[in-house]
């Protein structure tokens, strides 16, 4: 085993041969950078676990929101001359 063999994973960046994965070692633009930042910072797992968590909490709430509407959507027990019951929706005067 060689010198460099054996410090292969302790290369430093200005070591030939090194090659830094994605987009991270390409040469691009600092607006490129600016407007696409998620393709050059590290992944953060907790920022994901978290932001994860709030959009399933969010689509959640908007579900909750939706069914309590449609069981709040005011109707009443009505009976017609014939004796049926059916289920109306209360009606303004103005509508």
């Amino acid at each position: 085993m060689t010198d460099k063999e054996a410090g292969s994973g302790k290369e430093g960046p200005g070591e030939k041969g090194y090659r830094i994965p994605g987009l991270r070692g390409a040469q691009t633009t600092t607006l490129f950078r600016a407007v696409n930042p998620e393709l050059f910072i590290k992944p953060n797992k907790p920022v994901m676990a978290f932001g994860l968590v709030t959009i399933t909490l969010c689509v959640g709430y908007l579900g909750y929101l939706h069914a309590t509407k449609e069981n709040d959507q005011q109707l009443y027990e009505a009976v017609d001359s014939g004796g049926e019951r059916y289920m109306r929706r209360k009606t303004s005067k103005w509508d």
